[in-house]
């Protein structure tokens, strides 16, 4: 789907296998920049190389033409395919270093954050040319500019870009909307990050990995909405006596009855999400 001139979303549908019984229908974006060359914007989950090859034959371009991944963090689901895209067009991918270790070692990642069905969204471990950090500009050719802006929360180093030509903003998974299965590492990171997203001036397109694109007056809306959101959740933490917060899977199932959320999201994914609030 065209965004704008220099921006296409690819849609990219996944199934998390989260129980014996329960499988939870995902999906999440990769974003085509074009300039002079091409860039990603994350890669989707183990397979959709094909599914970003075409798209970019499509356009009238060819795979070759990728000279950049930028990555949103090191989840499998943002560095899937990053692996065989990397090794069949010789791109150069980019990271914050806080995800380094992770996106080079995804056994690493697996051992430390064991979320079902693991090896099936990510081919394998990927070789980082370019460390970010908050605020580097990058030139991609044609006069756009890749803003880089630290958003962590979601995980320690994830971040978002604004590409400054198009107005456009890529928040990855910094903005939980609500109702959305709450991923977090540090939930007071990700209000911070939220807040800190709504101070960008003229946004045009909000662009989010888990989420429909938004534009104009719904932009501030939706920073809006994710901020109760999050506030909720840190509140209904806080009302579970510290007594009671042995186990994560425990703080979470409370949580989820307490914002009445789907039951099905209560779920080894989500039980990590509440590590941080254990007594």
């Amino acid at each position: 789907m065209k965004i704008t001139q220099n921006i296409h979303a690819l849609r990219i549908p996944f199934k998390i296998n989260i129980s014996p019984t329960q499988t939870s229908e995902r999906f999440v974006y990769s974003y085509i920049i074009t300039g002079e060359k091409i860039s990603l914007i994350d890669t989707g989950v183990a397979g959709s190389k094909k599914i970003i090859f075409d798209y970019i034959a499509n356009i009238g371009k060819k795979p070759q033409d990728i000279e950049n991944i930028f990555l949103t963090h090191s989840h499998p689901d943002h560095i899937g395919s990053a692996k065989s895209i990397q090794e069949e067009t010789g791109c150069k991918i980019h990271i914050h270093g806080d995800e380094k270790s992770w996106a080079q070692d995804v056994e690493l990642q697996y051992k430390e954050r064991p979320v079902p069905g693991f090896h099936n969204f990510v081919e394998g471990s990927v070789k980082i040319d370019n460390i970010l950090n908050d605020n580097d500009e990058i030139n991609l050719g044609n006069g756009i500019i890749l803003k880089v802006c630290h958003t962590p929360g979601h995980s320690k180093g994830s971040v978002s870009y604004f590409l400054k030509q198009d107005n456009v903003l890529f928040c990855g998974d910094a903005v939980l909307s609500s109702g959305q299965m709450p991923v977090f590492e540090d939930l007071q990171e990700c209000i911070l990050s939220v807040k800190k997203l709504a101070n960008f001036k003229n946004v045009k397109f909000l662009l989010s990995s888990w989420d429909k694109s938004y534009e104009g007056n719904m932009i501030g809306m939706i920073f809006e909405d994710s901020i109760e959101y999050l506030s909720k959740i840190k509140k209904a933490v806080e009302n579970i006596p510290i007594s009671e917060r042995k186990e994560p899977s425990e703080i979470c199932r409370k949580v989820i009855a307490a914002l009445n959320l789907p039951p099905i999201m209560a779920n080894p994914v989500t039980f990590m999400s509440f590590k941080s609030f254990l007594k």
